[in-house]
């Protein structure tokens, strides 16, 4: 098989979290156009403009409706079989959706440290759980989480986020370390600062946006696109070897 082949995913299936809009939405469509079917779960009842454009591309497109905030184990568990009885089986997922809240630390309400800490981290293990059981039986899977620069930095007023991010790419090494001699590659992905709805209050901030294009050193935000080929990569063959990976998409972020 050729290199280029390697990247193709024709006839497998995608669980994408949070697949309604910006980097969930642009996944799943980079996903569909390499190949794969999509299942994409959201708080929001539908994913029409998602559907639309995986349908385009002449691949299935699944909605699940689910808050993962309110979302138990078994909720999770059904989730995931609801894929496979609709699309036939699961070959990657995504955990992609995630929240965040703003507020200094001496003032942080639990509210928002456990709603943070659910979506971001709780939801995380417990569907990889849940996916990880079916890609075992079948003996082969991959599972892309979504990190953050903040997996790697502490952030301002973002402590539960900080949190919740370092903990996703620990467990990302953890699941990694258990379930490659199953056949299942477990990676990360981080974006760097991306304009999507979590960073539109920076953005708006003529002092931070600033400060943060200065120090990114190909000079911009990222765009939701600008993470398909990363995912891609992780959800093909071409990704074999990988496993336990957090790979920074960043604009150079970290290397400065």
């Amino acid at each position: 098989m050729s290199i280029l082949e390697q990247f193709r995913l024709d006839g497998r299936v995608a669980l994408v979290t949070g697949a309604s809009r910006g980097l969930g939405q642009a996944m799943a469509v980079g996903l569909a156009e390499a190949g794969a079917d999509i299942a994409g779960l959201d708080r929001t009842p539908d994913c029409e403009e998602t559907c639309a454009q995986v349908e385009a591309l002449g691949h299935r497109y699944f909605n699940l409706s689910m808050d993962l905030l309110a979302a138990t184990v078994d909720d999770l568990n059904r989730a995931v079989a609801q894929v496979v009885e609709a699309l036939g089986r699961l070959d990657i997922l995504v955990n992609n959706a995630g929240i965040i809240r703003r507020a200094p630390a001496l003032d942080y309400t639990e509210a928002d440290w456990d709603e943070v800490i659910a979506i971001n981290l709780r939801a995380v293990f417990f569907l990889s759980q849940a996916a990880g059981r079916v890609m075992a039986s079948q003996g082969s899977g991959k599972i892309i989480n979504v990190a953050s620069m903040l997996s790697f930095q502490g952030g301002i007023l973002v402590p539960s986020y900080t949190a919740s991010k370092s903990a996703v790419a620990g467990l990302t090494r953890a699941l990694a370390n258990e379930w490659a001699p199953l056949g299942i590659n477990v990676n990360a992905i981080a974006p760097g600062y991306m304009a999507t709805e979590n960073t539109a209050p920076l953005r708006a901030d003529p002092v931070r946006s600033r400060a943060i294009l200065d120090r990114i050193p190909v000079g911009r935000w990222g765009e939701p696109d600008d993470l398909k080929g990363a995912v891609v990569y992780l959800a093909s063959d071409a990704a074999r070897y990988v496993h336990g990976a957090i790979l920074p998409v960043d604009g150079g972020w970290l290397a400065r």
